[in-house]
């Protein structure tokens, strides 16, 4: 097949999307990306890609294209203007785009607007268009603050619902996604398709060496949904666990609010490790004894699976989250740590406690267990390929 994908984010960035892309081209497919310049987490415009430089670029034989997008740095203007020129230089682009892909893939991240250059080729063409949604909108915009109901709400609740619903065949990653879609925009038969773990997240790989520390990891970015304060409230109600350490890898927007919380609260177990490229992590997860997943108390954000739960059962890792809804109900099912409600720091301090004098062994080949029978890459280029065709 000869594919056009569509998502703001690509390599250099940490987003799963470059891995499908160059998977597909492995197993014969012709790939063309359409992204943006590239600065998330932090922002800022990486190195090598200012003024018009690198916005062709063939990347593991995947073609890529950079339209101009403007950095999202902080604040809520430069946000809205980042999320819309990316939407409108993208859809310029496909404009000059000749009628030869056989089917448009949109990787759906947040903003959903990120998908106009897929919906406007695919009505020049009349090409087929497969979205893959990530992130549910308009409701993502409730994390950030904007009510349900509000002008802004209104604006993005008709955009959104005329890109899903321009969609030929819409895939989820959360099974709690369905119902949404249905009662939202009327949209029933979506597909099921659950994110993976890269190929070089391995238990052997990631597997820790007796260091004589207890060492719990939350990997990812570190942002307002993350409730990553969350963690390290928890790390200090647990001081008195000797050789109990915390570690938090990762960027983001909330990361200078989260060191200076661990400073004011002189939680000393906190470790703070910054942003590692992708082939690093697993050297990382290799410290840990227990990965963490935190997010926001927020009935949307419980909807989503977040996709490093499957990073982090691939490397045979036990899970302990303050997170509810859908990724409650996998750790629970998977059996393979313990969960406690969202933005509740005193469970999440009594769950370690328990997990400290448990057979963490035994959580971590749960974790293994669940993710080969659910969440493996075979299984997921198996189905994608089938949507695809």
């Amino acid at each position: 097949m000869k594919i056009l994908v569509v998502c703001q984010h690509y390599y250099p960035e940490p987003f799963r999307i470059t891995d499908i892309c160059e998977e597909l081209v492995r197993k014969g497919h012709d790939v063309s990306v359409i992204t943006g310049l590239p600065n998330y987490p932090m922002g800022e415009l990486y190195a090598g890609y200012e003024a018009g430089k690198k916005r062709r670029e063939n990347i593991n034989g995947v073609d890529v294209h950079r339209c101009f997008t403007i950095p999202r740095k902080t604040g809520v203007i430069r946000r809205v203007l980042n999320y819309f020129s990316f939407a409108m230089s993208s859809a310029r682009y496909v404009k000059k785009l000749d009628s030869d892909y056989d089917v448009v893939f949109v990787n759906q991240l947040s903003p959903v607007m990120m998908a106009n250059a897929g919906v406007k080729y695919k009505k020049k063409h009349g090409t087929r268009l497969v979205l893959y949604c990530l992130d549910l909108w308009p409701e993502s915009l409730t994390v950030g603050g904007i009510k349900k109901g509000s002008a802004v709400y209104k604006i993005f609740h008709k955009i959104s619902c005329k890109i899903y619903r321009s969609a030929d065949r819409l895939l989820i990653t959360s099974k709690s996604f369905a119902k949404y879609f249905a009662e939202e925009f009327g949209i029933n038969g979506v597909e099921y398709l659950p994110q993976y773990a890269e190929a070089i997240f391995d238990p052997e790989t990631c597997k820790k060496e007796e260091n004589g520390y207890v060492d719990l990891m939350f990997a990812g970015n570190v942002g307002t949904a993350q409730s990553v304060d969350t963690i390290i409230r928890a790390a200090k109600l647990t001081e008195d666990i000797p050789n109990l350490r915390w570690h938090i890898v990762g960027d983001g927007s909330e990361l200078k609010n989260c060191m200076a919380m661990a400073e004011e609260l002189s939680a000393r177990s906190v470790v703070f490790h910054g942003r590692h490229p992708i082939e690093e992590m697993p050297k990382l997860y290799a410290m840990a004894d227990a990965m963490l997943v935190t997010m926001q108390k927020n009935p949307i954000v419980s909807l989503t699976l977040p996709g490093k739960v499957q990073t982090y059962m691939a490397a045979g890792k036990p899970i302990i989250g303050a997170i509810d809804g859908e990724t409650a109900i996998v750790i629970d099912e998977a059996k393979c740590g313990y969960c406690v409600p969202a933005e509740d720091c005193t469970s999440l301090a009594d769950a370690v406690r328990g997990f400290v004098s448990s057979d963490m062994d035994h959580y971590g080949e749960n974790s293994l267990r669940y993710y080969e029978n659910n969440f493996t890459r075979n299984g997921f280029f198996d189905e994608l390929t089938k949507q695809l065709n």
